[in-house]
C-alpha cells in the first residue's frame, strides 16, 4: 500500500501551472516538524503536486504559511540531464483540506492582558 498522510505548513506560495491539455496543475512545498523526547527539533520538508480541481483551489486559497492535512501518495521520478540520471521524490496529492492560515494559527491575545 502506498499512502501518506501529512499535515504541515506551506513553505512558499503555491505555483500554478496548466498542462498542454489545459489541465491545471499547481505544486506546493510542505513544512512537516516532530520534537524528539528531549526537545530536539526536525522538519522535514515535502514536495506536493496538485491535479485538476485540487490544484485550482490550492493556487486560489492557501499561501506561504497556510496549514493543511494531505492524503496522497509516493511518487519518484527519474530523468537525465547533460547525460547524468535525475531522481524527484514528491507525494502526488489525493486528497487535501486547508486547515488555516498562519495568521488563524496566530493566538489570541490573552483577555487579561489587554490593558485599557
Amino acid at each position: 500500500m502506498n499512502r501518506v498522510f501529512l499535515m504541515g505548513r506551506l513553505g512558499q506560495d503555491p505555483e500554478l501551472k496548466k498542462t498542454q491539455t489545459d489541465l491545471a496543475v499547481c505544486t506546493i512545498t510542505v513544512a512537516t516538524t516532530e520534537f524528539s523526547k528531549d526537545g530536539e527539533k526536525k522538519t522535514e520538508w515535502h514536495k506536493c503536486v496538485c491535479w485538476g480541481k485540487n490544484a485550482e483551489n490550492v493556487a486560489k486559497y492557501l499561501k506561504k504559511g497556510s496549514q493543511a492535512a494531505i492524503e496522497g501518495r509516493i511518487q519518484t521520478r527519474e530523468w537525465e540531464k547533460d547525460g547524468e540520471k535525475r531522481y524527484s521524490t514528491e507525494i502526488i496529492v489525493n486528497h487535501i483540506e486547508f486547515v488555516g492560515t498562519k495568521e488563524s494559527a496566530t493566538p489570541e491575545p490573552n483577555i487579561e492582558e489587554i490593558h485599557f
